[in-house]
């Protein structure tokens, strides 16, 4: 059965446009009393110089107080800024659709699945997404997460060249009783124009997901500074750590808006065990 199709997304449009979107936005603010969420896409540049190696140590980061770690319960979350799903979704909108396809539904998404082979290598990185209903503060149990990003070379299955015919690095959960979903993956790189990040959508069930159905959110996940600092240190990120200067979370084309502080997640580990990232996420 052929999917319902869904109307298309604003994506790339260009450094010009961000800009112009995002003064546009800030000026309504000033009025409105509210920041809206800045409209941008990702980019494909890859830089081609290489990291250094080193050693890391366990840190983490705290957000802010609207936004508390995950533990299953928690006071006064807002609703978690809507921000573009970028060019390469892979979820019907734009090209690919991998949702509707079966073996998307998995909490290990570092392999490709059904016909495909590959492996995303990097550091060990676990992402938990608590889904809150930020009205009532209290979590959404059944709710499902389709979640995306890119691998340590800064390419995204389905799309970038040399991994389109991958998958890996994508994958669908639906949030336990205490709406939480746990994902085992790898830290992402960092690529020209933009600050490391993880893309997702909230859908309000399994089944809708699978469907690629009505989205309830679509948001991204942002990291820490001293985290990306001491992975991009590593074997394996070239480039990372080049592109890490070239911008910054304040200036950011989508977290800028808001300094990030919806969006940053509360990272623990080191390189040898893994990390541990943790956002609320109020829908």
């Amino acid at each position: 059965m052929t999917p319902p199709q869904k109307p298309p997304r604003e994506h790339d449009l260009g450094l010009e446009y961000d800009l112009g979107t995002l003064q546009r936005r800030r000026f309504l603010g000033l009025f409105a009393g509210a920041g809206l969420a800045v409209v941008a896409g990702c980019s494909t540049d890859n830089a081609t110089d290489s990291a250094t190696s080193g050693t890391t140590t366990t840190t983490s980061s705290t957000p802010s107080a609207t936004t508390s770690t995950t533990t299953g319960t928690t006071t006064d979350v807002d609703e978690i800024p809507q921000e573009t799903a970028g060019p390469y979704p892979g979820d019907g909108s734009n090209g690919p659709n991998v949702l509707t396809e079966s073996g998307i539904v998995r909490k290990d998404i570092t392999k490709s699945f059904g016909s495909a082979s590959g492996v995303a290598a990097g550091v060990p990185l676990t992402v938990e997404l608590t889904i809150l209903d930020a009205d009532k503060d209290t979590p959404l149990a059944g709710a499902a997460v389709y979640l995306w990003h890119c691998d340590a070379e800064g390419r995204y299955s389905l799309y970038s060249d040399g991994v389109t015919n991958e998958n890996y690095l994508r994958g669908v959960q639906a949030a336990d009783a205490n709406g939480k979903v746990s994902f085992t993956s790898i830290f992402p790189a960092a690529y020209m124009g933009r600050w490391p990040h993880i893309h997702f959508e909230v859908y309000s069930s399994l089944s809708e997901a699978t469907a690629a159905g009505k989205i309830s959110a679509t948001s991204q996940l942002a990291f820490p500074e001293d985290v990306c600092n001491t992975v991009y240190a590593t074997e394996g990120y070239d480039g990372s750590a080049q592109n890490m200067q070239q911008t910054s979370l304040e200036d950011d084309n989508v977290f800028g808006d808001d300094d990030g502080v919806h969006q940053l997640a509360t990272v623990t580990g080191d390189v040898s065990s893994g990390y541990v990232a943790k956002l609320n996420v109020g829908v």
